[in-house]
């Protein structure tokens, strides 16, 4: 559509509009949640999901942490692990890994050479098994977590998980970066055989860090 032919469909919608009364207010008094309000039912419940989209979850007190992250680096064969401006330093301390800062940023050939990332989240939701990255601190440029194989994303506390969308879009900044996270990259084709890795980590291992240590 030319410039032109917008403005005459603009100009033809207000004079076909612009007699008609005001619209009414809506009421939204709609349910924002059907999850509990439990911080430990919503954990389970994020637990629940994220294994269902199949990510590996686990739980760690944050005394724990650094070995856990360590044993799933290791687990996986990981050499090296790009680390996140604002990543906590103890989150790496235990990993024999090579840690490869990206500041200043590297470069896509350097950052496809890379194994894994590790990375905090800015929220968690529960209802759905979705991480939302917003570019924060600890968490990185969207390119960290697309391009590495393997992710580790740490939930680091409790008050980050919420129960459903509605909840969770208050607390994020629509002009920052923001990406989802429902499990690890997976297409499938028209015979719905199912690929992981397409489009972003073939694995996703997500750490919920509770006040007490539990079991993975």
């Amino acid at each position: 559509m030319t410039t032109d032919s917008r403005a005459r469909v603009l100009a033809r919608i207000r004079a076909a509009v612009a007699g008609a009364p005001e619209a009414p207010d809506v009421t939204r008094g709609y349910r924002t949640s059907h999850a509990t309000e439990d911080p430990d039912a919503l954990l389970d419940l994020l637990h629940e999901n994220l294994a269902d989209y199949r990510a590996h979850v686990h739980r760690s007190g944050p005394d724990g942490l650094p070995e856990l992250i360590a044993v799933l680096l290791a687990e996986r064969g990981v050499r090296s692990v790009v680390v996140p401006p604002g990543l906590p330093e103890e989150w790496l301390a235990a990993t024999g890994a090579e840690r490869r800062s990206d500041a200043p940023r590297l470069t896509p050939y350097e950052l496809d050479g890379i194994d894994a990332v590790v990375t905090g989240c800015a929220v968690a939701i529960a209802e759905t098994g979705t991480i939302v990255l917003d570019g924060g601190p600890g968490q990185g440029r969207r390119a960290l977590t697309l391009v590495p194989d393997l992710h580790v994303c740490v939930v680091g506390a409790p008050e980050q998980v919420v129960a459903s969308v509605p909840q969770a879009l208050p607390r994020l900044d629509p002009a920052r970066p923001l990406t989802w996270i429902s499990g690890p990259s997976a297409t499938s084709d028209i015979e719905l055989d199912r690929v992981e890795g397409v489009h972003g980590p073939r694995t996703l291992e997500v750490i919920l860090v509770t006040p007490r240590p539990a079991g993975g």
